[in-house]
């Protein structure tokens, strides 16, 4: 199948057809370089003049979506600024003006209510030979290679331009998959992970190696193992079969020299209950060190054994130098959703900083197997509180005081790995962290690390799922509202009623979506059935469009299959953020901090809260710290910059050896995204995607950049 394709040629550009920068002049890479130490050489903007920073240029990048995420680090090649929008259209500008130069439709022209949204992407990868040079971006399960000069696909690659990231995970199957992050390029190898759903059916999260220029696949690594590969016998008989996930979604870090690339996964799914994957469940909540050539492993670490708590390593790992003794160490620092920072040294997987593995409560949930111990660092202390108690609960009124000190008395609150419960059990550092996927930054000058976290209690309960013949989910929503068109099977009667088998060969997400709702020719919308019940059903049909069930597995009746009986299980979750009645969080401030730690000594060097609520603060209450979603960037100039805040919308300077707040700006919305720092025609810019999704603000996404005024500089 040959791509037509829809580029918007804006303006002419030369792109000089030499090797990406190799150091931190511009930002060639997701995270500023391979190291993903979010750190800029550049001076230009100092302490000193800071405080002159103005707005350079701005652009839209909401494709009329207003109120939806923009979460991208963009990248910076040779004076020309690489970015995905809400939609996933792929845009080039020019990194000095903000003009655009092209942009690239995934689409091929065709309309799609919503202008193409429905996923999210983190960014996108660049590589060149010195002649060539593409950019390499996921939309929904494809892989593109587009030319960086003009974005039009690479027709050598894949299919005309393009590869299905559904093949070869798994025989028989072609589950949803995407990017959650961009790959990462080594040589001519493309490495990437993949984003999956926490819940069953899912693909197994397998790493991957793609050949840059052809798209072959040159390598992967089994997360879930497979019969005779290490770590099979840590979960049940052939799991590889039915489990999914243990997938990296984050991004992935490269010790070019060496010719390791480092890996952190997820969790398997299910996230919350695991009796059908009973076991250690490696290489699942594992940093991985993997040889960038061939995939074979180096060594690994598991931080999380049969996760429950979806304790996902949030962030690709700070490849960083450390000072003991008069002798530098090369070394790995991970960050974790619970608050803790291991270090490693990087070639070996040696513990720079002891740990140690304490034994935890037995779940008495039927049919859970919860691991007998868990490893925490000694060192560096936790970066957020571990333990929600009585007397950390809010005291903001006596009215928020007493409402969830009542909701807190009915649940479960006793720390780190204390096992789900259908009584509710407070998961704290939250769901989402603690750290998150924004990323920690490294100054490799004073080998401080800056990392912003929060601290957000969530309550998670197990709730007895009904049978399956009983419950309104997808399959009997399917059942119920389907089945008389498209027949049990999914093969419908073509051509005048589509078979639904490989739907998404030939829609998009949001396409099926508004099908679904909306309707159109013979087909009746449903929206009237209400959004849940719309999501089970475009659930219920994405995970079983791969194939229709073949008569051994329906007993020739179109139902239940074996595959059915293995993933389904006796409870489902519920999970909500602790809140007090108005909506702010039901423990004491500080609810965001921003943290400087001496990954030397293991200790702080400062700690400060981050953000704050404009109504809380209009009240009083200023520097209570927020939620706060993507991460710092530190600069020889002695800054450290970070936006992240969902509900101030600011974009601060602090003083990085001090954490004193030098400058802040108030954005056209939360810049919930690590920034872009970079330098062109001599002008240094710092550059950051706005959007109102976390905050639930309806204004346009945009990127905005600063630099300073060109009479200041």
């Amino acid at each position: 199948m040959r791509l037509s394709c829809c580029i918007v040629p804006v303006a002419v550009a030369t792109l000089s057809a030499q090797s990406p920068v190799s150091g931190p002049v511009e930002w060639p890479v997701y995270g500023g370089g391979p190291e993903s130490m979010r750190y800029s050489s550049l001076t230009q903007i100092n302490r000193a003049n800071v405080k002159r920073l103005k707005v350079a240029w701005m652009f839209d990048a909401s494709d009329g979506l207003e109120g939806s995420e923009l979460e991208v680090n963009p990248i910076v090649v040779n004076g020309m600024f690489y970015a995905t929008t809400v939609g996933l259209y792929v845009v080039a500008l020019d990194a000095a003006t903000g003009a655009l130069v092209w942009r690239f439709d995934p689409y091929h022209g065709r309309a799609v209510r919503g202008g193409g949204g429905g996923g999210r992407t983190r960014g996108v990868a660049y590589w060149s030979d010195g002649s060539e040079e593409r950019i390499f971006v996921g939309v929904h399960q494809f892989l593109y290679a587009l030319d960086a000069r003009t974005g039009r696909p690479v027709t050598t690659f894949g299919d005309s331009g393009r590869i299905d990231m559904r093949d070869g995970l798994r025989p028989g199957e072609r589950l949803m998959v995407d990017l959650g992050a961009p790959g990462i390029v080594y040589k001519d190898l493309l490495i990437v992970g993949s984003r999956t759903a926490e819940s069953l059916p899912t693909p197994p999260g397998d790493v991957r190696a793609y050949d840059v220029r052809t798209g072959a696949l040159r390598w992967t690594f089994h997360t879930i193992p497979r019969a005779g590969e290490l770590g099979y016998d840590t979960w049940p008989k052939d799991a590889w079969t039915y489990i999914g996930s243990a997938n990296n979604w984050t991004g992935m870090s490269l010790d070019v020299q060496r010719g390791l690339v480092f890996v952190p996964t997820g969790s398997a799914a299910d996230d919350f209950y695991g009796a059908n994957r009973v076991g250690d469940d490696l290489f699942a909540n594992s940093l991985l060190a993997l040889k960038a050539e061939t995939g074979e492993r180096v060594w690994h670490f598991q931080f999380v054994r049969h996760d429950i708590w979806d304790r996902d390593l949030p962030a690709p790992p700070n490849l960083v130098t450390l000072h003991r003794d008069g002798r530098a160490i090369d070394a790995v620092a991970q960050i974790t959703k619970s608050g803790h920072v291991f270090v490693f040294e990087r070639e070996t997987g040696k513990p720079l900083f002891p740990i140690k593995y304490r034994k935890y409560a037995k779940s008495d949930v039927e049919g859970e197997v919860t691991a007998e111990s868990q490893p925490l660092p000694t060192k560096p202390e936790p970066f957020t509180r571990q333990r929600l108690t009585e007397n950390m609960l809010t005291v903001r009124t006596p009215e928020a005081h007493s409402a969830v000190l009542e909701r807190f008395r009915t649940v479960r609150s006793a720390g780190q790995f204390v096992p789900l419960s259908l009584q509710g059990t407070i998961v704290f550092p939250g769901l989402d962290g603690g750290a998150e996927w924004g990323g920690a930054a490294f100054d490799p000058e004073t080998s401080i690390l800056y990392v912003n976290a929060n601290e957000m209690p969530w309550i998670v309960s197990l709730v007895e799922r009904a049978p399956a013949t009983e419950t309104a989910g997808g399959q009997d929503l399917y059942t119920r509202e389907c089945t008389s068109c498209h027949g049990a099977n999914r093969q419908g009667q073509p051509p005048a009623i589509p078979s639904l088998v490989n739907l998404t060969d030939r829609l998009t997400i949001p396409e099926i979506r508004a099908a679904i709702s909306d309707g159109g020719g013979r087909m009746p919308g449903f929206a009237h059935l209400g959004s849940d019940a719309l999501g089970a059903i475009q659930r219920y049909v994405l995970s079983k469009s791969s194939r229709p069930p073949s008569p051994e597995e329906s007993g020739g009746q179109g139902g239940r299959t074996q595959q059915d009986e293995r993933i389904d299980q006796k409870y489902r979750v519920q999970y909500e953020r602790f809140l007090d009645p108005d909506g702010y969080p039901a423990l004491k401030p500080p609810w965001g901090t921003l943290n400087a730690i001496d990954l030397n000594s293991g200790k702080y060097v400062w700690k400060i809260p981050l953000g704050e609520y404009r109504a809380l603060a209009a009240q009083g209450m200023p520097g209570t710290g927020c939620e706060n979603y993507g991460g710092p960037v530190v600069t020889a100039g002695g800054l450290l910059f970070i936006g992240a805040t969902n509900y101030d919308d600011k974009l601060r300077a602090f003083d990085k050896a001090t954490g004193e707040l030098l400058w802040e700006t108030t954005l056209p919305a939360a810049g919930n995204a690590t920034l872009a720092m970079y330098e062109v025609k001599g002008r240094q810019f710092l550059a950051i995607a706005t959007s109102g999704g976390k905050s639930k603000a309806q204004v346009p996404a945009r990127y905005v950049a600063f630099a300073l005024d060109e009479g200041s500089q």
